[in-house]
């Protein structure tokens, strides 16, 4: 008897702290302190453009001509010997997600081969065989590449996408799964033409592989993960969202890219009553909303974003949406409304009445409005700066053509062609190969590899990665 009623109240015990927990609403890796992010996404910003406007006057920086305010980019870009210190790359994000570590410290894994032709037993070579890899990985290609995806493609924690000098596109069934993971890095990659797949068994580690029922068809979904950045991609015609964030997912930077072709953007937070999205943390700069988008940029649930220094060309419904009352913090971003006098409005407030919505915290500072945009503010002293969002001036609006000039993917078949081709530093590099558009995906052809040189074959090297691990025990006195 005595033994059941502890069973009994250790039960009892458990719920409740795991009730309290709930109720605390604090995911991992979420930051205490919110508007301290913020602040230090606008002091990097604005020490960046200031360091450019200086050396445009001195002349004396050999490198100024490469800087463009933009802290992201002139973090690593402005390296001459960048391609020799791709690892760097990992010490240049900001925001939320600035904590994401991708494969810093270890191995450089060149994918050699763009087929998928098995999800459970990937071939050695293969992007997928890199992706559910233990340990930190740091993937690069040696040439362009077109991957057509025969299922989701399920990442494991500590890895780095890194598509700089190539001309990478990845389509087809999923398309990239970052699910109860951290520490992710996808960069400089075209991301489209994502339709639904599953139901069948897919890989997700070494040594584990299931059942996946129907996929969304996302062109990035991120489940239940943290510290993850996306930079420099080009998203666009994919089945459901372009990037979608739900499940507590939360230390989220999405920079640098160029979304277009696409009806539902981007979507941040599982529903109005999953409340472990009021955790969830997000920063969306430096990106070009292009062509033919229509909504979600983003539609938010629960949760804090902040939306800064972007460009919004123009949009169907409305640009930023949300419901469950998330805090969005707009500042210096350029919103460019539609030629439709009744989509002139940047925000909307889904299937959610005044009353409601009117208490949320909505800001917009020193953001452009053209052609008619306009920001329906909301939250306590509407009239005047609302303390929970603000940070610090956005004063770098007027520069947004600057700062975004570079947006979406890099390179070779990119929106800025300088970026020089992948190399190991001593080695000589790869060819190009041949150019691919997005409208490319859709036929069967196959892309051709170029040749590794036996010196490529060689560049892989150790360093030293270290980790702790933190065991929590549970003691009944």
């Amino acid at each position: 008897m005595l033994s059941g009623t502890c069973i009994v109240l250790i039960s009892l015990l458990a719920s409740f702290s795991l009730a309290k927990a709930y109720l605390n609403l604090t995911l991992p890796g979420q930051h205490p302190n919110p508007d301290e992010v913020v602040q230090e996404v606008h002091r990097r910003v604005n020490a960046s453009i200031v360091r450019r406007q200086m050396l445009q006057v001195t002349k004396r920086d050999q490198f100024s001509s490469c800087l463009t305010g933009n802290p992201i980019d002139d973090c690593w870009k402005c390296d001459p010997d960048w391609p020799s210190n791709r690892q760097r790359l990992a010490d240049c994000a900001i925001g939320f997600g600035q904590y994401a570590l991708g494969g810093k410290g270890g191995e450089y894994y060149i994918v050699t081969d763009s087929s998928d032709d098995d999800a459970v037993n990937p071939k050695p070579g293969t992007l997928r065989y890199a992706v559910i890899q233990p340990e930190p990985l740091w993937i690069v290609f040696p040439s362009n590449m077109l991957i057509k995806l025969s299922q989701e493609l399920i990442f494991n924690s500590y890895k780095t996408l890194d598509g700089r000098g190539a001309n990478v596109h990845i389509t087809g069934g999923g398309c990239i799964t970052l699910q109860y993971i951290s520490n992710v890095i996808i960069h400089n990659v075209h991301i489209h033409h994502c339709v639904q797949s599953g139901n069948t068994n897919v890989r997700s580690s070494p040594t584990h592989y299931g059942y996946r029922t129907k996929s969304d068809g996302d062109g990035i979904s991120i489940f239940g993960s943290k510290d993850i950045w996306v930079d420099h991609c080009s998203l666009s015609h994919c089945k459901d969202g372009l990037i979608d964030a739900v499940m507590g997912s939360t230390g989220i930077t999405i920079s640098n890219n160029y979304f277009s072709n696409h009806n539902e953007v981007m979507l941040l937070g599982h529903s109005d009553d999953y409340v472990p999205d009021t955790g969830m943390q997000v920063t969306i700069s430096f990106n070009h909303f292009g062509e033919n988008l229509v909504q979600r940029m983003p539609r938010c649930r629960r949760g804090y974003i902040h939306v800064v220094n972007n460009d919004f060309t123009a949009w169907e419904m409305y640009a930023i949406g949300g419901s469950g009352n998330p805090t969005i913090n707009s500042q210096g971003n350029r919103y460019t409304a539609p030629t439709n006098r009744n989509a002139k409005e940047v925000t909307k407030r889904v299937d959610t009445e005044e009353g409601s919505w009117k208490g949320w915290n909505w800001r917009s500072e020193g953001d452009i409005m053209v052609n008619g945009a306009f920001f329906v503010a909301s939250g306590a002293g509407v009239e005047i700066k609302y303390e929970k969002a603000y940070s610090v001036e956005p004063k770098s609006a007027v520069l947004i053509d600057q700062l975004i000039m570079h947006a979406g993917a890099l390179g070779v078949g990119g929106r800025d062609n300088n970026l020089g081709k992948w190399n190991t530093g001593p080695n000589e590099g790869f060819d190009s190969g041949p150019d691919y558009e997005d409208e490319m995906s859709g036929s069967s052809m196959n892309m051709p590899m170029q040749p590794l040189s036996s010196t490529s074959i060689l560049f892989t090297f150790l360093i030293s990665f270290s980790c702790c691990f933190c065991i929590l025990s549970l003691t009944c006195i």
